[in-house]
């Protein structure tokens, strides 16, 4: 789509060129930019244009374009809206993604722009607006609905209108007063004390004061009489007070149309979509019942697209949707990951890096050539963390563990495991941090049981130590920057492995002696570089790459070979390497296109390798997301625009940084023990988070008050708020009274000081409870502030049966179902073709493969609770076959089995 600049607004002259909101009202049919001191404010008479720009650190920019329509907009303005914010589009390359926003109904993504809150302004806005003065204020009652982002509506100023079940803010000439239902959350609570000072400093000039009022307490407290005095006396409120919220189906049935030039709507596809039936000239429409998406091909016209936008919001009148159902408007090659996952064969996007890319092909030219080039540092290699401190190492055989020696610690073997402790000093104590090992090529047995001994080994340590999971080859930077000097050899010591190795009649790779053993080596500097032995291959020279060095050890010599586009600092490091494998090594030196023959015959001859300069693949920014985890749903719901206030202290949150996941328990969440933080953080992984995330990437598990600084990095991070006392609720009432609330007496245990009695009876909290998982930990592990060492009262020490599913990444191993443990009771065999793979499963009841089962079957594989259904149970609860139910979308099986409590 091309449109002449003459055709644009020069309203939106220099539009996304900075970082940040930019805002246009539509006033009197014409664009006027919305002054930052105005920013925020939105007169319910008109329609606006917002555009937000991030400027990612990689990458091009990111727009996204909001109109948003006020309730008593115009039907003129209202059309504008849409063609301005599709004219705005066109401006910016047709690289943005569209949202219409409805007053009160606004997307997440929206409302995080402006927190706390919007409050919409009666009346319209006006460029030329002086300031007012009314002789009377104006008493309003207003409801606010959400966790994290708050839409705020106004309500009739009625005793009617208040409920047990939402947080009222009675806004006053003289005083504010925040009303909680009976059975609103915590975390529900804390943000309408948010709205509160938002009301006290923007509409009072910050005098006035503030009361709280909580439903049920009426007796005693003068600001209680006060409040209900104002609705002309006490009454009670109904139990049965009516909602307006309409459950939407559990598996809305999704539909793909094609909207022609007439705007008309031809389907071309329900449930089983694909890639290949869009094509880049037309626009089409996706129905997923609460959401509708508009797809337009990237040579469709600029009136074409003009006419599905007419289409699509035509369709939702027709169709008499909720007003609540969300409109998003993407163009071909920027589809969300939500559009992405209704299509079965999606590819994974490959954003283009062009300046870094180009920068890097130029470099490599000019190395070719055999100029010295010097280039400019790696981002993201800064690990955020005190790299002085002491190191521990530990080797996994089964149940025994062995410290190494300190000359020994840098030296892993990739079938082994091993269990790494760093302590550093933090800012006012000593800090650790614990990183499970897990070789690439280790057995299962051995990843079991470091799992299990880290996890004793960080119980028996003060505070909350930070934990990590790490499999081989997929290490994340503070691994390195803490070890150092790393050396990984192929083959392992294990008696496990040992046992694997002869069972399965494979050759022991195990590095020693004279053998054959290729090593490439990188790094970043002399405290913080690594020697990997690479696979013995028919054709090791394959595995050469123009980037790195090499050492190649034989059994009559030694080569260190330099690839044409390594650095000097590679050259170092490839020295100082050589001399930590062996300081006895004469190696003779090579250039890469100068190697003897004799070099090539040692790596079994000649073969093409990469001779380009290797690129770090695009990274997106990180999403933070919440996590909701009870009887009757598993909800995942991504925190826009996030900051540490959104790190609520009854919640589980997990980061998503795509090289690494964090997942953040707070003090006051309802998990029991970092074993469910774990499996947690490993099922996103699986089938949540960003699509093409690897199941070997890092997780650590952060805890509340022992933030390290390379999780608080992300975040504009403010300690003080991180000291704090008490849930979210009292929190926020005590800044807001002045009175802040500091966490050092309990700070030393925090996370195993709090458990889930410790929330009050009153008041729910919407965070990760057990999910039925409970059985797999000991009861020991449940009592607050246990420190046992006996392995029996151990978080991991049974590992739960997600993070065994961890495990089948294993290069020995196939699917971990074939490790399956002798049932404890008599249960016959199933086989199912679930992705891909025949495997076998036992057959339990349905009562007993619930999400939150009073007699939860332990040790199966809880991301396919449905393939222990027999045939029968299984045709009676999703009404098909297996067979049928596997052909389904990934999307649609999962809805079918969060409908039946079985996800």
């Amino acid at each position: 789509m091309s449109l002449l600049s003459k055709d644009i607004d020069s309203a939106f002259e220099g539009a996304g060129s900075k970082a940040g909101l930019e805002i246009w009202c539509i006033e009197n049919l014409r664009l006027v930019r919305v002054p930052k001191s105005s920013h925020g404010k939105f007169y319910a008479g008109n329609a606006y244009v917002v555009l937000n720009t991030i400027l990612r650190k990689n990458g091009p920019p990111q727009h996204d374009v909001h109109y948003w329509l006020g309730n008593d907009t115009k039907e003129v303005d209202l059309a504008m809206a849409s063609d301005k914010a599709l004219e705005l589009d066109a401006s910016l390359g047709s690289c943005t993604v569209q949202y219409k926003e409805l007053q009160g109904l606004e997307t997440e993504k929206f409302l995080s722009y402006f927190k706390p809150c919007i409050i919409p302004l009666e009346g319209a806005y006006s460029s030329q607006e002086a300031h007012l003065n009314g002789d009377t204020y104006k008493v309003s009652l207003l409801t606010c609905k959400g966790d994290h982002v708050v839409h705020i509506k106004e309500v009739p100023f009625s005793r009617s209108s208040l409920n047990h079940d939402n947080v009222f803010i009675l806004d006053t000439a003289s005083k504010v007063f925040l009303f909680s239902g009976c059975n609103s959350t915590i975390q529900e609570r804390a943000k309408g004390l948010e709205v509160v000072q938002y009301i006290k400093e923007n509409k009072h000039g910050g005098k006035c004061e503030v009361a709280t009022v909580e439903d049920g307490k009426f007796v005693g407290d003068s600001d209680v009489g006060e409040f209900w005095s104002l609705f002309g006396g006490f009454a009670p409120i109904p139990r049965d007070s009516p909602s307006s919220f309409q459950k939407q189906s559990d598996t809305p049935s999704v539909k793909l149309s094609w909207i022609t030039i007439q705007g008309k709507l031809c389907q071309t596809g329900t449930d089983s979509l694909h890639k290949k039936m869009l094509e880049t000239d037309k626009c089409y429409l996706l129905d997923c019942g609460a959401e509708v998406f508009v797809w337009m091909g990237r040579h469709s016209s600029i009136s074409e697209r003009k006419i599905s936008i007419s289409a699509a919001e035509g369709f939702l009148r027709d169709q008499n949707r909720s007003t609540g159902t969300h409109l998003t408007f993407l163009t071909e090659g920027l589809e969300s990951s939500i559009f992405r996952s209704y299509f079965d064969d999606w590819p994974q996007k490959v954003e283009p890096k062009l300046y870094e890319e180009g920068r890097g092909k130029v470099a490599a030219i000019f190395k070719q050539q055999g100029y010295d080039v010097k280039e400019l540092p790696e981002e993201d290699c800064e690990p955020f963390i005190n790299c002085r401190g002491t190191l521990k190492v530990w080797r996994v055989n089964g149940d025994e563990l062995s410290l190494l020696p300190v000359p020994e610690q840098t030296k892993l073997f990739s079938g082994d495991c091993y269990i790494v402790q760093f302590t550093y000093a933090g800012n006012d104590r000593d800090e650790n941090l614990f990183f499970a090992w897990l070789g690439c090529s280790s057995v299962m047995e051995d990843r079991k049981a470091t799992i299990s001994h880290m996890n004793a080994i960080a119980d028996s340590t003060k505070g909350d130590p930070v934990l990590a999971q790490v499999v081989g080859d997929n290490e994340p930077v503070q691994f390195f920057s803490i070890i150092q000097k790393l050396i990984i050899f192929k083959g392992g010591m294990s008696k496990g492995y040992k046992k694997f190795i002869a069972e399965n009649g494979l050759t022991d790779e195990t590095y020693g002696g004279n053998k054959t053993a290729l090593f490439r080596v990188q790094g970043t500097s002399p405290h913080n570089m690594q020697a990997i032995q690479l696979d013995p291959l028919l054709q090791v020279s394959s595995s050469l790459n123009s980037s790195y060095g090499y050492i190649l050890q034989t059994e009559t010599f030694i080569f260190t070979w330099i690839g044409n586009l390594s650095s000097t600092q590679d050259h170092d490091i490839l020295d100082r390497m050589l001399e930590l494998i062996d300081p006895t090594w004469q190696p003779t030196s090579v250039r890469e296109g100068s190697e003897p023959d004799i070099f090539w015959n040692a790596l079994g001859g000649k073969a093409e390798y990469p001779r380009e300069k290797e690129m770090k693949g695009y990274t997106e920014d990180p999403h933070l997301f919440v996590v909701n985890v009870s009887e009757d749903e598993f909800k995942v719901k991504e925190i826009y625009n996030f900051s540490q206030d959104d790190l609520t202290t009854e919640d589980v949150l997990v980061l998503d940084c795509h090289r690494e996941i964090y997942v953040w328990i707070g003090c006051h969440s309802n998990i029991i023990s970092k074993q469910q933080a774990l499996t947690l953080g490993l099922f996103l992984e699986m089938d949540i988070l960003v699509e093409g995330l690897s199941l070997e990437t890092p997780i650590f598990i952060v805890t509340e008050g022992h933030e390290p600084p390379f999780f608080t990095h992300f975040f504009e991070w403010d300690s003080s708020k991180a000291n704090m006392r008490g849930n979210s609720f009292e929190r926020k009432l005590a800044l807001l009274k002045g009175k802040p609330q500091n966490l050092e007496v309990s700070r030393r245990n925090s996370w195993k000081a709090y458990s889930r009695e410790t929330t009050p009876d009153s008041s729910r909290s919407q965070s990760v409870i057990s999910n039925g998982q409970g059985s797999s930990a000991s009861p020991a592990t449940r009592v607050s502030g246990s420190n046992s060492m006996s392995s029996s009262n151990h978080l991991f020490s049974r590992p739960a049966p997600i993070a065994r599913k961890l495990f089948s990444g294993s290069s020995l191993h196939g699917s971990p179902e074939a490790e399956q443990r002798s049932p404890s009771q008599s249960a016959s065999y199933i086989q199912v073709d679930g992705s891909g793979d025949c495997v076998n499963f036992l057959i339990y009841p349905y009562e007993r493969l619930k999400v939150m089962s009073n007699d939860p079957v332990a040790d199966i594989n809880v991301t396919k609770r449905e393939a222990y259904l027999s045939d029968e149970e299984f045709q009676g609860k999703f009404g098909m076959t297996k067979g049928a139910f596997y052909e389904l979308p990934k999307w649609r099986q999962n809805k079918l089995k969060m409908s039946l409590n079985l996800f």
